[in-house]
């Protein structure tokens, strides 16, 4: 006997907390899905509604929201189209579930809650939810399907137990951001579950940017022996239908199989996607930032018209008696590549003013630093002013490398709304500089081409505050920099570890003690795209307040 089941795979992007809109984009995929003759639509993890809610699920009338659309939803297959297996919240018995619910004929067949609630890394949803029972399978179709919801997969007992209570197929809903490395340990987490219970895996992955992290789509399905079935395309919505054959006891699923995008490519789609959805799902169309005509504001203006196109980005050089005319000279050079509107606005009066307002404090100490400060918290002052006359949303334009180290001035530079390069280190802004000039990414808006002036890669980093200024005279080279911050971030190694391996210690003491003393900066700073195993923001949580670096020095 052969049973032959077409699932439609509804990689979609929501946004979180439209559940009307977000409706109706899964009526109109399901109708996408009803006309390619689809059995069942299988959408991601909490489509609904959007994910991470936080508190937004606790806000009274929200799950009452939720109820009336599953209603909505629920009635709609009552005209013998495609089942729905829909990821949203719900509340049951006074406690609330992230699960998913089997809708068909119009009734709700059956309701699956997640069991394992993931803690840690930007997840912290036990904070909201509660634990599912192991979760049975579900008959759909005439096929016995298992459910698990995202972290349940990761679990072999969940999945065991799915597989012994006479599951034939797992679908799974997931709601998996973006990480380097993610998407082959997907995979062969799939594979491993799929080889121990000798059956097949649909993984369905939402789509889209939510604060500071991307989810980057890249569904797919394994057989049982752990072929690829199927690969979804990354970092975009699709409906995408996939075969499911039973022959016999053995089954079997067939689709299309597009290869990710791996490296810096794929990091950069990463960035570029999370720019797109952070500014239009927050209801701005423009972005403004600083040109310095240095390498991380040139790439964060490629990158937002990659994002966004080059009629919604625009530039402001701020120069100040400092600035080289390399700079204007290659901050132009770039505008002139891209497109983009770029204002000069020269801040030399507004610093001879406020250095005359501020004479009598500026006597009382060295006020060098404080100087160079000031140029930068002038430049954030007229961007703001900028945001708020035309309602451009500002992006800044700090790296990964100056976050770490605090190598970046509160309410200057680091004024704005979205960070793209906050995962991102200096040595990375580099390269992904280099290959962006080489190739032109799947899905962007921008040139092809050339776009970065080589002279704003070659050149010394410098922030241009006073005569003759580089980033070496303050920080290590950032070949030597990043290595020892990836160890003491990424891999919470402390000092000791890194200068046993091979470190120079007073270089790895010195990254410790300025690491600590940027917390509150850090606390501070917006949000942006995670990409790392531990990002700032939520990803990475120390206390501001602590006597403890590590080197034993305070």
């Amino acid at each position: 006997m052969t049973i032959r089941l077409i699932c439609a795979v509804a990689q979609l992007n929501p946004l979180l907390g439209a559940i009307d809109e977000n409706m109706q984009k899964l009526i109109k995929a399901r109708q996408e899905a009803a006309a390619q003759k689809a059995d069942i639509m299988l959408t991601p993890e909490m489509v609904l509604t959007g994910y991470q809610l936080d508190d937004l699920v606790l806000v009274e009338g929200f799950l009452e929201k939720v109820e009336k659309a599953v209603e909505t939803l629920t009635a709609l297959t009552g005209d013998g189209g495609p089942a729905i297996i829909l990821g949203t919240p719900r509340r049951h018995a006074g406690k609330i579930y992230n699960s998913v619910y089997v809708l068909d004929a119009g009734v709700v067949v059956a309701v699956r809650d997640k069991t394992r609630l993931p803690i840690g890394s930007v997840f912290d949803d036990p904070r909201n939810f509660a634990h599912g029972p192991m979760p049975e399978p579900v008959v759909l179709r005439g096929v016995s399907l298992g459910l698990p919801i995202c972290e349940d997969l990761w679990h072999e007992d969940v999945v065991r137990h799915i597989s012994s209570q006479g599951a034939e197929v797992i679908l799974s809903p997931n709601g998996s951001p973006f990480e380097i490395g993610k998407t082959d340990l997907r995979i062969q987490t799939a594979v491993a579950r799929s080889s121990e219970n000798q059956i097949p895996v649909v993984y369905a992955n939402l789509v889209g940017g939510q604060d500071d992290v991307v989810f980057d789509g890249a569904s797919f399905a394994v057989n049982p022996g752990g072929k690829l079935g199927c690969h979804l395309p990354a970092f975009v919505e699709t409906v995408t239908m996939i075969e499911l054959i039973k022959h016999g006891e053995a089954w079997s699923i067939t689709g299309p199989v597009v290869k990710p995008e791996e490296g810096l490519a794929a990091i950069w789609r990463m960035v570029v996607l999370g720019i797109r959805d952070y500014v239009q799902k927050n209801g701005f169309e423009r972005v403004i930032l600083g040109l310095s005509g240095g390498i991380d504001s040139a790439i964060v203006a490629v990158m937002a018209v990659d994002a966004l196109g080059a009629d919604q980005v625009e530039a402001v050089m701020m120069p100040s008696p400092y600035t080289s005319q390399d700079s204007l000279d290659d901050a132009a050079e770039l505008a002139k590549r891209l497109g983009i509107r770029l204002d000069q606005i020269n801040i030399g009066d507004a610093m001879d003013a406020a250095h005359v307002v501020l004479a009598d404090s500026f006597d009382r100490g060295n006020a060098d630093l404080a100087k160079e400060n000031l140029q930068s918290r002038l430049r954030g002052m007229m961007l703001m002013s900028i945001s708020n006359t035309t309602g451009a949303l500002v992006l800044t334009t700090g790296n990964k490398s100056e976050y770490a180290t605090g190598y970046a001035t509160l309410y200057g530079d680091m004024c704005g709304a979205y960070a793209p390069l906050i995962d991102i280190w200096k040595t990375m802004v580099f390269d992904l500089s280099e290959w962006r000039n080489a190739h032109l990414p799947r899905g962007v808006l921008g040139p092809e081409g050339e776009v970065m002036p080589k002279r704003i890669i070659t050149k010394p980093p410098s922030a241009e505050l006073r005569p003759d200024q580089k980033d070496s005279d303050s920080l290590p080279d950032y070949p030597v920099l990043d290595a020892v911050m990836r160890g003491l971030v990424e891999d919470m190694a402390s000092p000791e570890q890194l200068i046993k391996k091979g470190f120079d210690a007073d270089i790895v003491r010195r990254c410790a003690i300025l690491l600590k003393r940027a917390e509150y900066k850090r606390r501070q700073a917006a949000p942006g795209p995670k990409l790392t195993k531990r990002a700032f923001y939520r990803d990475r949580r120390f206390p501001i307040t602590s006597a403890y670096d590590g080197t034993g020095e305070l």
